[in-house]
């Protein structure tokens, strides 16, 4: 049976899981949600998800939600991508703790500001706290992996497909790949990878379909 992946172009939380199934020749198929109208707020959606947050897996008659549990389903059901000692996969899973609080979590925020949010609703202070939070998470990131070619072990893991899922995107929020020759290089690697695709490729929805 086919997987369906409730999720849209523009979300790097929906690409993480979208990525990790795809590089793991795990059947799914996208289904659109659409954010900017509204539909993770209407009652047909939280009844699949009262977070109200993409991206939502439907695996038969499993229903998972937060991007990093669906990851771990997949490593699991096709014990692909966990790390190949018990070390590696604790290191597999502090980094995706660390992308939540660190990673992703600050990039989503600032990107949605710099790029989503009207005009009007901008706080250049809020911006302004926001990039100095990003950048020392890029830092961190940046000094890592300066030093190795994958954040875990000798091949990819989740904790690749997780950190990477923000730094892709076109849309500016203060990720320069020319100041960021290790993180690169290493964006590089993961798109050399059998089957990778770029976000607005691998998912529907992307703000060129809204412009």
């Amino acid at each position: 049976m086919t997987a369906r992946l409730y999720c849209f172009g523009e979300s790097g939380n929906a690409y993480k899981a979208a990525l990790t199934m795809t590089l793991s020749s795990y059947a799914w198929e996208p289904v659109w949600v659409d954010f900017f109208h509204g539909e993770t707020r209407t009652d047909g959606f939280r009844a699949l998800n009262p977070m109200g947050e993409v991206p939502v897996l439907v695996d038969g008659d499993l229903t998972l939600t937060q991007s990093s549990v669906i990851q771990l389903h997949v490593a699991e059901r096709t014990g692909r991508f966990q790390g190949e000692t018990e070390e590696e996969r604790r290191e597999v899973l502090r980094w995706l703790f660390w992308d939540v609080s660190k990673g992703s979590g600050q990039f989503g925020a600032l990107r949605f500001m710099m790029n989503f949010l009207p005009e009007d609703r901008r706080s250049p202070d809020v911006i302004a706290w926001a990039l100095a939070r990003a950048a020392g998470s890029l830092d961190v990131l940046e000094a890592h992996l300066d030093r190795r070619d994958w954040l875990v072990g000798n091949g990819p893991t989740l904790a690749d497909f997780a950190c990477c899922s923000y730094l892709y995107y076109p849309e500016p929020f203060t990720f320069r790949r020319p100041e960021r020759p290790a993180i690169s290089r290493w964006l590089d690697r993961i798109a050399a990878l059998p089957g990778w695709a770029h976000p607005y490729d691998l998912m529907p929805g992307s703000p060129a379909d809204r412009g």
